[in-house]
């Protein structure tokens, strides 16, 4: 999605890093981010589970989406499948959803960037789908965290 309003130029991004509310909190952070959701999504591939993710608007003129991607590396551990912490199972995947072939690409380049640097002393795990099906979740898990003082998932 693109969106051209007054010299502002809106994006999206979607990813997938475990416990949403925490990596709400850490992209709302983000100078150019200028609106997050939490929710459950789908590839276009049609997996049967959704997975915890938080979606991103963002002023491409300010953050770039490479910078976003760079920054969601940072927010979980990319070389664990389907677990975060201790929170296991399929909602739980690391995950770049895309959703132009602009952000494809820049993606698969992040990811291969990691994976040479050796850093993680592991393969990337993230997977890098399109997006299909993106379901809000509830109000009340929209800013979790800010809603309750807490700065992370095990409250």
């Amino acid at each position: 999605m693109t969106d051209f309003r007054q010299d502002v130029i809106v994006e999206q991004a979607t990813f997938g890093a475990g416990c949403f509310w925490r990596a709400e909190a850490a992209f709302r952070s983000l100078p150019g981010v200028l609106d997050s959701r939490v929710g459950f999504a789908r590839s276009v591939r049609g997996e049967s589970e959704l997975i915890e993710v938080v979606q991103v608007d963002f002023d491409s003129k300010v953050i770039s989406y490479s910078r976003l991607i760079e920054h969601f590396w940072t927010l979980h551990d990319p070389t664990s499948f389907d677990r975060q912490g201790a929170d296991v199972g399929v909602k739980y995947r690391s995950a770049l959803f895309f959703g132009t072939a602009q952000q494809a690409q820049l993606a698969l380049v992040a990811k291969q960037r990691l994976d040479a640097s050796g850093q993680l002393g592991k393969p990337v795990a993230t997977v890098i789908v399109p997006l299909g099906e993106f379901q809000l979740a509830d109000e009340d898990q929209q800013r979790y965290l800010e809603k309750h003082g807490a700065s992370s998932c095990s409250i």
